[in-house]
């Protein structure tokens, strides 16, 4: 049965605030930032001059030399080592975030007196913004928080959690994992809810163990909510972590906690750079893009959507 509209413009009409909505708050703004990244702004911010691709090949630019005393090339293109930096946060946030939400998820999903109360303590972390989960982490690693007094009490050292190039990013990455892990977990908890417990009692009749059932059965039936995941914590790793990065260590001792985000914030409000700043929007709206399509591409295939 098809239904048919009496007037020929009602469903345009119908689509004209969602299409109002996008033009103003997602295509314009998207249209103008690479307009924008063409030209360089005096620090009044309203002078502009026309520069082409100028600030891409700022960005881009590798700037490799040679080391006089050993022969070798160096990079000093510091927008690579942010680039590098960001990919590594990614791939720890994301991966190490999933798999632990998962083993959480699993513990999460068993029949144990109180359950209810557990599930709650793992997943209210979603509820606070990256910011406040940069503020928790900060009253609890600071020199004198109570992470070092514990440190202190029991092995006699008081690490220098925000002031170390190593344990700086360690703990901007921990908080960000912390932050989202209560979202993956919901995810994952669902997913496991909605496993047929008959298919692993058959699993583990035919002689299956749980490593297999779990590899075999469990991983498989979970695919679609990992691949949603997948797509979500990239954007979280990428965007979301400004506000646990600036709150929490900003830029990092040496530079080590300077993300592509937070870059992009350095070159527009420290800076006063604005074609800069837009040119790296450009180019991280680009990444991101497609390290989304390929996963589509790469992942969707192998997706099973049911038992």
């Amino acid at each position: 049965m098809q239904s048919v509209f009496r007037n020929r413009w009602l469903p345009y009409l119908l689509l004209l605030p969602t299409i109002i909505i996008l033009v103003m708050f997602l295509y314009y703004p998207i249209l103008s930032t690479f307009q924008l990244s063409l030209f360089q702004a005096a620090p009044n911010g309203l002078d502009l001059t026309y520069v082409g691709t100028d600030n891409f090949a700022r960005l881009l630019d590798p700037k490799i030399t040679m080391n006089e005393k050993t022969g070798s090339l160096q990079l000093k293109g510091e927008y690579f080592f942010v680039l590098g930096r960001s990919l590594l946060f990614s791939v720890i946030i994301v991966g190490g975030g999933l798999a632990l939400a998962l083993g959480l998820a699993m513990l999460a999903n068993q029949k144990v007196v109180g359950i209810r109360f557990y599930r709650t303590l793992l997943i209210w972390p979603y509820a606070i913004s990256p910011a406040i989960a940069g503020v928790v982490f900060l009253f609890m690693f600071n020199p004198v928080g109570v992470v070092n007094y514990t440190f202190n009490s029991i092995f006699h050292v008081r690490p220098n959690w925000l002031g170390d190039p190593i344990l700086t990013p360690a703990l901007v990455i921990a908080a960000s994992i912390w932050k989202n892990l209560g979202y993956n977990m919901i995810f994952y908890l669902a997913g496991l809810q909605n496993i047929p417990g008959d298919l692993l009692e058959a699993a583990a009749i035919d002689g299956a163990n749980r490593w297999q059932r779990f590899q075999k059965i469990t991983l498989p039936l979970l695919s679609p909510f990992t691949f949603f995941l997948l797509i979500t914590n990239l954007t979280y790793s990428f965007f979301d972590i400004f506000g646990t990065v600036d709150v929490l260590a900003g830029p990092g001792p040496k530079n080590s906690t300077t993300v592509l985000i937070y870059n992009l914030y350095q070159d527009l409000q420290v800076n006063h750079s604005t074609g800069m700043a837009a040119a790296q929007s450009v180019l991280l709206f680009a990444l991101v893009a497609f390290i989304t399509f390929m996963q589509f591409r790469t992942r969707e295939g192998r997706v099973a959507y049911g038992a």
